[in-house]
């Protein structure tokens, strides 16, 4: 039942997972709340508003603490009755079973539940398209974690990997401008095309395409990411919402996890998200890692992804190579789309193509330099025309430290060498490796509880049958 309530308030393991930090089980949380009367007078503030620009393109201003305020309102008006549904239900087959002596068998009660999921899904997607900002995250890291959720909400929040809510042309170029351009200098000096429509649009950027010019190394095809107007303060002030709420939650409920700590966690990951001049370093510096070995030699990448082009990076605008081809979000789909079986052996081929990259990449960035690309989801894995797999979007990256990286390799080590689940000494070793990577768990924990969290996170066993 926890984890079905844990779509509600963003089940964030995923992104201690995907950035291999799991300290966040029982940590102590601080103490810093405004007073009621501070924060009430704080919402009258009254709204700032944006100038539209020369050629009248009106920018969003940002939000204000009404806003802020709206929006939270919105926002757990619906998920806070989608979980007292939960709980009802719940309560309500406990109650039949003890007093009545009705006891469901476990295909009635997964037809309940799959009830239930459904129309949960269905409110929760739709107060996310409507408030888009941080919950598009939110939308975004539940769809990617089948293993995590119910298929209901996964698949009822997979139309928001790509293509969210896009900004208009007009104002990408006036942004652009802004950014980028020297002073005298107009836009048709450094771009001689220009798509408006956008190939991709998220939470924090959106992506067009563009041709630079000879004056700047053109014609060569590129992709332009724009990041939102305002969109810092939105998104920041969405994750101070949650940790507010969370706060309070921790109070009054049990939970499997604090997060207020993992939305913390969180917030300062975002902050990495709108500096685009941060994202350009970081492409450098993984594709080096991936494209040489360790005696320094240079070797063909196992993925394609874009590098920045030079002088045309600022810290809400980047300027990288462009990569054709479709998301993996809709690969089946354009398959379907060109009468290819996604079942067939071509596509389960392709599959494990997909997996060897990405295992490699992964295994290369996370092991040998500790920094990693941290959202991999798939709207950031692209199927390319060419048949290659690209890989987009480096605002998330994660540094770990080089006994860190000892410590996750044993840990992979001895979950590939165990002779058993419930083996003592294999138990005993691999908790012992997780609880030095950082691992916190509660006082009253089972003995095994450790080994039981190591072999959620790393292990890729794969399922019988």
């Amino acid at each position: 039942m926890m984890l079905l309530y844990c779509c509600l308030v963003l089940l964030v393991v995923s992104v201690i997972r995907h950035h291999y930090e799991v300290s966040a089980f029982c940590p102590t949380v601080p103490n810093h709340h405004q007073s009621l009367k501070h924060q009430y007078a704080a919402a009258m503030e009254p709204e700032t508003e944006t100038n539209p620009d020369d050629d009248g393109v009106v920018f969003p201003p940002p939000l204000n603490r009404v806003d802020r305020l709206k929006r939270a309102a919105t926002f757990w008006s619906v998920a806070v009755p989608i979980a007292a549904n939960y709980y009802g239900k719940f309560a309500e087959m406990k109650l039949r079973e003890e007093l009545l002596g009705e006891k469901m068998n476990d295909e009635e009660i997964e037809s309940v539940w799959d009830i239930q999921h459904a129309e949960g899904a269905s409110k929760l997607a739709s107060v996310i398209a409507s408030l888009k900002g941080f919950y598009i995250k939110t939308a975004q890291i539940i769809s990617s974690r089948q293993d995590l959720f119910p298929k209901q909400y996964t698949e009822a929040l997979a139309k928001f990997t790509d293509n969210v809510d896009p900004m208009d042309g007009a104002l990408v170029k006036e942004i652009i401008k802004q950014e980028l351009l020297n002073r005298n200098e107009k836009f048709e000096d450094v771009f001689s095309e220009f798509d408006d429509l956008p190939l991709g649009s998220a939470s924090v950027a959106q992506v067009h395409r563009a041709v630079l010019t000879e004056k700047y190394g053109g014609p060569r095809e590129v992709a332009i990411k724009c990041q939102r107007p305002s969109i810092e303060s939105k998104l920041l002030s969405d994750v101070a919402n949650l940790k507010q709420i969370s706060k309070t939650l921790q109070d009054l409920v049990t939970l499997p996890l604090d997060y207020y700590t993992v939305f913390a966690e969180l917030e300062k990951s975002l902050a990495d998200e709108f500096d685009f001049v941060a994202e350009a370093v970081a492409m450098d510096r993984i594709y080096s890692t991936i494209t040489t070995d360790p005696s320094g030699n240079r070797i063909e990448p196992p993925l394609t992804m874009p590098r920045p082009v030079p002088g045309l990076v600022s810290r809400r605008v980047l300027v990288m190579d462009y990569l054709e081809g479709v998301p993996l979000s809709r690969a089946r789909e354009e398959m379907i789309k060109k009468g290819i079986d996604p079942d067939s052996p071509e596509a389960k081929i392709f599959g494990r193509k997909l997996l060897t990259a990405l295992t490699e990449v992964f295994g290369r960035t996370i092991l040998e330099t500790g920094f990693f690309h941290a959202d991999p989801h798939p709207g950031n894995l692209f199927v390319l025309d060419d048949g290659s797999i690209g890989l987009i979007d480096f605002g998330q990256v994660k540094q770990i430290s080089g006994r860190s990286r000892e410590t996750l390799a044993k840990v992979m080590l001895a979950l590939d060498d165990r002779e058993s689940d419930s083996n003592p000494d294999d138990l005993e070793k691999i908790g012992n490796l997780a609880l030095e990577l950082g691992v916190e768990l509660n006082e009253d924990c089972q003995d095994e509880a450790a080994a039981a969290v190591a072999m959620w996170l790393f292990d890729g066993t794969p399922d019988d049958g």
